[in-house]
C-alpha cells in the first residue's frame, strides 16, 4: 500500500493540508486525477508525464488513478504537481517512501521537470511551521520565506524533480537549511518638507499618524494633498515581526509585488476599481485593496469619482480588522486592518474655494459632495479643508522647517503610550473603551457638548471626536484630555453632515 503524499491547497489564506494518493495497476494505458480538480489542476498530468520522462524516469503505460483527498474541496493552480509526481513515483516503487511522512511538498513542474514558484507558499510554510515535518519547495521561494526564520520550520529548497528523487532516494534526510532573516529596509519615504506652506495639514496629518486615525483632504487641485498623503506611511513606526508575517502572508497568495521587510504597505487603486478589486474575490477568491493595505495606509483619491458601490463596500472594513468575501459555497475571510487616506476636490471643477473661477452651481457642488455618503463620513475622524497655498510659502526659498524623524519619533512614543494604556491604538477603541480611556476634563466635556448640539453630531461622531482628542493629547504627553485638545480634534470635522465646513 503506497503512503500518501503531503500537500497544502490555498483556501484565501488558509492552507488546508492535501493528502495526494496514486494508485498504479496493468491495463491500458490511463491518467485520471480525481478529487475536485480545477482546469490548471487536470492539466497537471501533461506536465507531470513529461517531467517525469524528462527526468530520466519512467512513466507507468498502465491505468493509473491520482485522488487528491478531501475529495469535496476545490482544487486551484499548479501546486500539486510535485506532490502528484513524487506520489506516482512511489506508487510505481521508483523512489522508497520512507520520508514521505515526514515531509511536504509544494511547487509546479515545468516540461523539463525544473520547479517553479507557486502562490501561497508562506501561507503553506506558516502552517508546517512548529508541526516537526519538512516543507520542499522551489529554491526561488526560499528568500519569501525569510519572515520565518524565527520558527521552527524545516525547508529543502530544490531546482528540480531529480533533486526531489536524490532527497527521498538518501537513508537519512540532509539537514534543513538555514532561512535568512530579511533586514528591515530604510525609511524611504519622500520629507514632509517637500510640501510647501500647509501647515494645518502636516499637523493633521501627524494626528492621523500617531492615532490610526482615517484621514479625508478637501482642496482645491495643485494644493498639494496627495503629496501629503504619500507621506503618511512614512511617520508609520516599522512593523513588529507578527505584522511583517501577517503582511507576508497576505502578498504571498497575490501577484503584486510585496513590500520590503518591515516596510508598511501602500495601496493607491484608481477610481475606476470595482467592489471586487477594492474587497476582494474572483474565482478563486483573492485579497482586494483593503487587504493588501494591511497593516499599512490605503490612499483614494479624487474620492466621489469611485464608484457609490465600491464607496459604500468600504463601510465595513473601515470599522473592523478583517473583510468577509461571501459566495454561494464558500466564505473567507482576508485581514484588513488599514489605515485610509483620502482625498477630493470641493467641487466638480475643483476651485469652490474661488468663486472667480468655480463654474459650479451650488446644486452641482452639494450633488459632487453626496457621492461621499453621511454613513462613510461618519467613519473618517479626522476631515480637513486644505486651501491654495500661500504667496510667501510657494515662493520661499526652501528651507526645511520640519525634522522628519523627530515627527515619526513623537508618532511612535504616542502610540506606545496607546498600546501601554490600552492594548490598541486609539482609533479602534471599542465605546466601553473610550469611557475608559478617553475621560474628558469637565471643561472639555462641556465644550463637547455644545458643539455636538451646534452641528448635530452623532454619538458615533462623538465617540470619534473623543478618540482624536486623546491622541492629541498623546501626543502633547497629557495625562487628561482638555479643552484645547477638544477643540482642536473638533476642527478636524470638515463637511460635516454633508454641510459647509463654516456651518
Amino acid at each position: 500500500m503506497a503512503v500518501p503524499v503531503n500537500t497544502r491547497a490555498q483556501y484565501g489564506l488558509e492552507a488546508p493540508q492535501v493528502l495526494v494518493e496514486a494508485h498504479y495497476q496493468p491495463g491500458a494505458s490511463s491518467f485520471t486525477l480525481v478529487g475536485m480538480p480545477q482546469k490548471a489542476v487536470r492539466e497537471a498530468r501533461d506536465r507531470v508525464r513529461s517531467a517525469i520522462k524528462s527526468a530520466g524516469l519512467d512513466f507507468p503505460l498502465g491505468r493509473l488513478v491520482v485522488n487528491l483527498a478531501p475529495a469535496d474541496l476545490a482544487k486551484h493552480g499548479g501546486r500539486f504537481d510535485l506532490a502528484i509526481a513524487v506520489a506516482i513515483l512511489t506508487a510505481t516503487r521508483q523512489i522508497p517512501d520512507r520520508h514521505l511522512a515526514r515531509l511536504e511538498f509544494l511547487g509546479e513542474l515545468s516540461l523539463y521537470g525544473e520547479l517553479r514558484p507557486v502562490a501561497g507558499a508562506f501561507c503553506a510554510a506558516a502552517k508546517v511551521a512548529g508541526t516537526g515535518t519538512g516543507l520542499v519547495i522551489p529554491s526561488a521561494q526560499r528568500e519569501e520565506l525569510g519572515p520565518l526564520a524565527d520558527t521552527d520550520l524545516a525547508v529543502y529548497p530544490v531546482d528540480s524533480l531529480l533533486d526531489v528523487v536524490g532527497l527521498l532516494a538518501a537513508d537519512e534526510l540532509p539537514g534543513a537549511v538555514t532561512l535568512a532573516k530579511p533586514r528591515p529596509v530604510a525609511n524611504r519615504s519622500p520629507s514632509l518638507n517637500d510640501v510647501r506652506g500647509q501647515a494645518h495639514a502636516k499637523r493633521a496629518l501627524v494626528v492621523a499618524a500617531a492615532g490610526g486615525h482615517h484621514l479625508l483632504m478637501v482642496g482645491p487641485p495643485g494644493t498639494g494633498k496627495t503629496m501629503l498623503a504619500r507621506r503618511l506611511s512614512g511617520l508609520l513606526p516599522p512593523l513588529e515581526p507578527r505584522e511583517a508575517v501577517e503582511v507576508a502572508n497576505v502578498y504571498s497568495v497575490s501577484a503584486r509585488r510585496a513590500p520590503g521587510f518591515a516596510e508598511r504597505p501602500f495601496c493607491d487603486p484608481h477610481h475606476s476599481a470595482s467592489a471586487a478589486a477594492m474587497i476582494g474575490g474572483g474565482n478563486p477568491i483573492a485579497p482586494g485593496e483593503v487587504t493588501l493595505a494591511h497593516c499599512g495606509v490605503l490612499f483614494l483619491d479624487e474620492l466621489p469619482e469611485f464608484h457609490r458601490d465600491v464607496l459604500e463596500a468600504l463601510r465595513e472594513p473601515l470599522e473592523g480588522d478583517d473583510v468577509a468575501i461571501a459566495r454561494v459555497n464558500q466564505t473567507v475571510r482576508f485581514p484588513a486592518r488599514f489605515q485610509l487616506v483620502a482625498a477630493m476636490n470641493p467641487c466638480p471643477a475643483g476651485f469652490v474655494c474661488d468663486q472667480a473661477r468655480c463654474r459650479c452651481a451650488p446644486q452641482q457642488v452639494a450633488k459632487y459632495r453626496s457621492r461621499v455618503s453621511g454613513p462613510l463620513l461618519d467613519r473618517i475622524d479626522v476631515r480637513i479643508e486644505v486651501g491654495p497655498v500661500a504667496d510667501d510659502d510657494l515662493w520661499a526659498e526652501r528651507v526645511p522647517t520640519l525634522d522628519d524623524g523627530a515627527l515619526r519619533g513623537a508618532v511612535a512614543q504616542a502610540r506606545d503610550r496607546q498600546w501601554h494604556r490600552a492594548g490598541c491604538l486609539n482609533a479602534t477603541l471599542a465605546a466601553r473603551e473610550v469611557d475608559e480611556y478617553c475621560t474628558l476634563e469637565p471643561a472639555a466635556q462641556s465644550l463637547l457638548r455644545r458643539a455636538g448640539r451646534r452641528l448635530g453630531l452623532s454619538a458615533r461622531a462623538i465617540h470619534r471626536v473623543r478618540k482624536v482628542a486623546r491622541t492629541i493629547a498623546d501626543l502633547a504627553r497629557a495625562e487628561s484630555v482638555g479643552a484645547v485638545h477638544v477643540g482642536e480634534a473638533l476642527g478636524y470635522r470638515a463637511m460635516e453632515g454633508g454641510r459647509d465646513p463654516d456651518a
